[in-house]
């Protein structure tokens, strides 16, 4: 899918503020007719010294060479560092330029506005990365990988997007729509061959060749749904009448004092939010207000807030105080179909253990937050309920919408598999075996729409 004639994009590339260096990235076909007007190299360290050196050119592929960088009327707007990288060997594939000054928002604001009247133009967010994507410097998948490498907020989350920045998710994904290809012009060459005397659909091939894409898909799903939340993270809400100890569990979680904690029911008036990490896994822990009747107008918002929250959350730990342990009252305030977890809190004031419990209202675990016996079991649980694996070698950096393309592909391979077996009807089987191989085609950007490339690359820093 490669592009031409697109214009020349500009941008820093470098984070907002002062710095030691500032960079900014050129891409495009003017690169070289920017430099020739920008650039002189410089004899020596001298900023002053900046007549070119006698035969020599401003652009020398892939060497970094002193130079300085001149505004329209022959000053110097700063010195630094030249890099050129000549198309198609580039990470966009087209011409690029590194310009690497010294890192002043002001200097950098004034060399931009000077490459920007040369011809080029203010890069809109990720569109580095999307012509990288469009003339076949990386997939889709890996595109993403990219934006997920500079926001990951954990080492593992790092290693895993690497992992997908260097095409493991992708190869695995290319290797099952392969897979689904060869299979489906098996099936499609069994309809044009109904009168021979082997019935193709029913001699075993097609359904073992099904269970196992099945099998390989389950595998993959199962790997992404750990990349997920490295990238992701879980959301977490503190629900329970006031007093219960939901503002201590954040504090505990959190490994500070994050939130004001006092004898005093109704302390906690709005949403109070903290980012974690547990074991590698990004927790996103939100403490709201008590769950109980007011008439304080403020109290009334912030429960209002907290049911909000309640609303949107991945897991809602419902703190309770093991002394006074009216669950079900508590458990009714709460939408159908929750994923709660209850929290008996206070454990040491009864002299009790920490355990885990699964009951009919659902898991409960015991525990004290203020001598932090049983947190161990909370915080295994709290994995262990969506799946998380702290060994993450193996693990990609995965998205939501990767997620939903693994499903679908899965839906319709188990449609196909089930259309087989009950009819044997080759023209279904084979539409569903289109389908899925769309579907998954979907994360790498074999077929994508152009909304969801505005999307994607829209959510990428300038510069990148």
């Amino acid at each position: 899918m490669e592009i031409e004639n697109l214009d020349t994009i500009a941008a820093i590339a470098t984070p907002p503020g002062n710095g030691g260096v500032g960079i900014i990235r050129i891409s495009g076909t003017l690169v070289s007719d920017i430099a020739k007007r920008l650039i002189r190299r410089a004899c020596s360290q001298q900023a002053s010294d900046i007549h070119s050196i006698p035969g020599d050119k401003p652009l020398v592929p892939r060497l970094a060479l002193y130079s300085s960088f001149i505004d329209k009327d022959g000053s110097v707007i700063d010195s630094g560092i030249t890099l050129y990288f000549p198309a198609p060997a580039s990470y966009t594939g087209e011409d690029i330029l590194e310009l690497q000054g010294h890192g002043g928002s002001v200097v950098l604001d004034m060399l931009l506005r000077r490459v920007l009247s040369l011809g080029a133009r203010l890069a809109n967010p990720g569109e580095f990365t999307e012509r990288a994507f469009l003339n076949n410097k990386l997939d889709l998948a890996q595109a993403e990988a990219v934006a997920d490498l500079i926001e990951s907020s954990t080492e593992q989350s790092v290693r895993s997007a690497q992992k997908s920045m260097q095409g493991v998710f992708s190869v695995q994904v290319n290797e099952l729509v392969e897979e689904l290809t060869e299979l489906r012009t098996y099936v499609e060459a069994a309809i044009d061959f109904v009168d021979e005397e082997i019935d193709f659909l029913t001699d075993g091939v097609v359904e073992n060749r099904m269970l196992k894409i099945l099998h390989r898909l389950e595998q993959i799903q199962q790997t992404a749904q750990q990349g997920r939340l490295l990238r992701d993270g879980m959301t977490v809400v503190l629900a329970g009448k006031p007093n219960a100890g939901k503002s201590s569990l954040l504090n505990a979680l959190a490994g500070h004092e994050a939130a004001i904690v006092t004898d005093i029911a109704g302390t906690t008036r709005d949403v109070l939010k903290e980012r974690i990490q547990l074991d590698g896994m990004p927790l996103h822990i939100i403490d709201t207000a008590g769950l109980r009747e007011s008439d304080n107008a403020i109290e009334q918002e912030g429960i209002r807030r907290a049911h909000l929250e309640i609303k949107n959350a991945d897991k809602i730990l419902l703190l309770i105080d093991a002394r006074e342990p009216d669950i079900e009252s508590v458990l009714k305030t709460l939408p159908p179909g929750s994923n709660v977890t209850q929290i008996y809190n206070k454990i040491d004031l009864l002299g009790l253990e920490p355990e885990i419990k699964q009951t009919e209202l659902g898991t409960q675990i015991y525990l004290s937050i203020k001598t932090g016996n049983g947190m161990k079991l909370l915080k295994q649980h709290l994995k262990q309920s969506v799946g998380f694996n702290e060994a993450t070698d193996n693990v990609f950096i995965a998205r939501r919408r990767h997620i939903e393309a693994l499903n679908k592909g899965h839906e319709f391979v188990e449609s196909a598999l089930n259309q087989l077996r009950s009819s044997q009807a080759g023209e279904l089987v084979a539409e569903d075996l289109r389908q899925a191989q769309m579907s998954l085609a979907e994360i790498t950007g074999k077929f994508t729409s152009d909304d969801l490339l505005g999307k994607i690359f829209s959510s990428f820093c300038i510069g990148k």
